[in-house]
């Protein structure tokens, strides 16, 4: 499909540069898509809800079952300084993706003052000092801004020093207009979070408290727990003219066999599967067969879903506005419907949503 299907202009004031208190207090459009005649569009309109997030055990039923990732956001925001024949220069890096026990794939900025071989310095002023304590060789260049880097620390012990020198890793959309604070390491961290390993949040979950969460359960809806550790990827506009030409990240993730079973007996059993965030909803489609039924996985998923995609696990999807022609606004629009996904945007538009990690939700009807 052309790319430019999935564009919409967004005023830069939609964007939210801090999330609401409390969290379930985000406000939440309900998309319920209009029926269809086969091959002549729908023969009624979307129909649009606006509620409160608070609002969503009064939206689902006992018996259903909402997935939530549990992958916990790393501080993998790091500033250093890289010094060449006796020339210092500052660089940022934004950590990607683990490539073993030492290295990681990061985007750099600015790039261009980085060469292979280069060796940086870490350190973070009025947090634990490790100045000197850590520091990285650039093992590769490559493209669109990333780099290899290959730190003198390795497992836990790096670990420790990304978590005391780094900052939480903001969207571009965010980090271009403010910097990353200490009330960051709390707000862009879900109520679900428990793996190290995300380098961006499943945004979706930010809205959940203790008192939402009690709530459901009053109402008999039951929670599940997988994990897919998102990727800095899932903020990359498509640039392909088309579609087919996209590459898309690869993420980790895992559903256990216990999870899987216990998803297949409550559809068995009439009931529905919310996913908490499009995360979820990725892991369980790559996870689920042509007949319908989840399995366990474990190991990496680069799926890329684009309309025409025939959705076999997922029932209902809470999730943020996304930005335009990212992927993420293409897998809504394959799930609600191109033409309805546009109808909601310009009703939120108009209607002073707040857009994107730190803004309000929607919850998506799968679209029959």
């Amino acid at each position: 499909m052309r790319t430019e299907l999935f564009d919409f202009i967004l005023p830069e004031d939609r964007i939210a540069l801090r999330p609401v208190e409390p969290r379930d207090a985000a406000r939440m459009l309900v998309v319920r898509p209009g029926y269809r005649m086969q091959g002549q569009g729908f023969a009624s309109p979307p129909v649009l809800e606006d509620r409160i997030v608070r609002a969503l055990p009064e939206l689902l039923s006992p018996g259903d079952v909402l997935v939530v990732n549990n992958t916990r956001v790393i501080p993998a925001a790091l500033e250093g300084t890289r010094t060449r024949n006796g020339n210092v220069a500052g660089v940022a890096f934004n950590l990607i993706k683990r490539v073993d026990e030492s290295r990681w794939r990061a985007f750099a900025r600015p790039a261009k003052r980085l060469e292979e071989g280069d060796r940086v310095e870490f350190q973070s002023e009025g947090r634990v000092c490790l100045a000197g304590a850590l520091s990285a060789t650039v093992a590769a260049k490559l493209d669109a801004g990333e780099v290899e880097l290959a730190f003198s620390l390795h497992g836990a012990y790096l670990d420790e020093a990304i978590a005391a020198l780094g900052e939480m890793p903001l969207p571009p959309y965010i980090a271009l207009k403010r910097p990353p604070d200490e009330a960051d390491r709390q707000s862009y961290q879900t109520a679900f979070a428990e793996r190290d390993g995300a380098v961006a949040a499943p945004t979706a979950s930010l809205h959940f408290t203790p008192e939402l969460i009690a709530a459901l359960e009053a109402r008999g809806v039951r929670r599940e727990t997988v994990t897919l550790h998102v990727g800095a990827g899932t903020f990359l506009p498509v640039k392909a003219a088309d579609t087919d030409e996209h590459v898309m990240h690869s993420e980790w993730g895992e559903i256990t066999p216990e999870v899987a079973a216990r998803l297949n007996r409550a559809k068995a059993d009439g009931g529905r599967i919310i996913a908490a965030g499009t995360t979820a909803l990725r892991l369980l489609e790559a996870a689920t067969d042509t007949f319908g039924r989840v399995g366990p996985f474990l190991g990496e998923t680069d799926i890329f879903i684009t309309p025409g995609h025939r959705f076999r696990a997922v029932d209902i999807l809470l999730t943020n506005f996304h930005l335009p022609r990212s992927t993420l606004f293409m897998l809504v629009s394959a799930f609600s419907g191109l033409d309805v996904m546009h109808t909601a945007y310009r009703h939120a538009i108009r209607n002073d949503y707040r857009f994107y990690s730190y803004g309000d939700a929607s919850l998506l009807f799968r679209q029959i």
